[in-house]
């Protein structure tokens, strides 16, 4: 990144995970205890903040709030989640960045970086969405938490207190899902039905040239990019919550991320890492967590 551009871009801590649904943590519990693992999103985006770090005037590190609920209207934690969601979409409107870098949390940490950069260039914006899941649930459906709603939101769809918090949308045909295998089979019908383009992994395995062709397509100069590290084959690296077999590489998966950020065609001005759940070091945490000198 260019002198310019680092000074007009932002870092966004988002730690938050009231957004994954408590019962579907629980089945992804291993040898961790089921509190353990949902808050290890706080974890993910703690150490991704030390593994890629900036000073202290590029960043703003979201206060997410430590209280949960069940689930209201469809969704899980929906008043702690909705308070978090106000809280980064203030801090961003205050700091009024040119470009955004968001490090989660789990995926619905995109929706306030997403739409305000969605207000500030308009139609001139595309997304593509590099995720084993679609992430287009709505309140009411197969699943609750609110990280499978994420993109539902982002394209206007969902609860309307949420979509009434949000600076702007996109137009589904301003966005593609890459590599996305693993849906519930409402969302699928929900992707399908807002017209949000699709590139399943096998299209993708020997290059990047689909996602370019369709960013060609858009007529859009500036680009965000989610990355969901479920993305990447649990078979090869096992990142995120649940298990995603038979997904895209870490080098496919590279090789779009390099195709995107770097084209000189597009200004990436969105990058979002999300759903990390650092596995090892959540059981280092369980595995001394009554010594007092800690």
């Amino acid at each position: 990144m260019s002198p310019d551009r680092e000074r007009d871009a932002l870092r966004l801590i988002f730690p938050q995970w009231q957004a994954c649904g408590a019962d579907y943590a629980a089945e992804f519990t291993a040898n961790l205890s089921r509190e353990s693992v949902r808050h290890g999103y706080e974890l993910g985006s703690r150490l991704l903040s030390a593994v890629f770090p900036a000073t202290d005037d590029d960043t703003v590190i979201v206060p997410v709030v430590e209280y949960d609920t069940g689930v209201d209207r469809g969704i899980e934690s929906r008043p702690a989640v909705l308070e978090n969601l106000r809280t980064a979409t203030r801090l961003i409107a205050d700091r009024d960045p040119d470009r955004i870098v968001t490090f989660g949390g789990d995926c619905s940490v995109s929706v306030p970086s997403l739409t305000y950069l969605a207000a500030k260039y308009g139609d001139d914006l595309a997304i593509v969405w590099l995720d084993s899941h679609p992430d287009c649930s709505l309140p009411g459906g197969n699943y609750q938490g609110y990280h499978d709603m994420a993109l539902a939101h982002i394209t206007g769809h969902g609860d309307d207190e949420f979509l009434a918090e949000l600076p702007a949308t996109v137009s589904p045909d301003r966005v593609v899902l890459a590599g996305t295998h693993s849906w519930n089979d409402d969302e699928y019908e929900n992707f399908q039905n807002w017209g949000i383009a699709h590139l399943p992994p096998d299209t993708l395995r020997q290059s990047p040239q689909k996602v370019m062709e369709w960013l060609h397509s858009t007529g859009c100069r500036k680009v965000v990019l989610h990355l969901d590290v479920d993305s990447v084959d649990a078979n090869q690296f096992h990142l995120g919550m649940g298990a995603e077999p038979d997904g895209l590489t870490k080098d496919q998966v590279q090789a779009i991320i390099s195709a995107v950020s770097t084209h000189q065609n597009f200004d990436l001005v969105g990058f979002t890492l999300g759903e990390f759940i650092p596995r090892q070091v959540l059981a280092i945490q369980e595995l001394v967590q009554d010594v007092p000198l800690l």
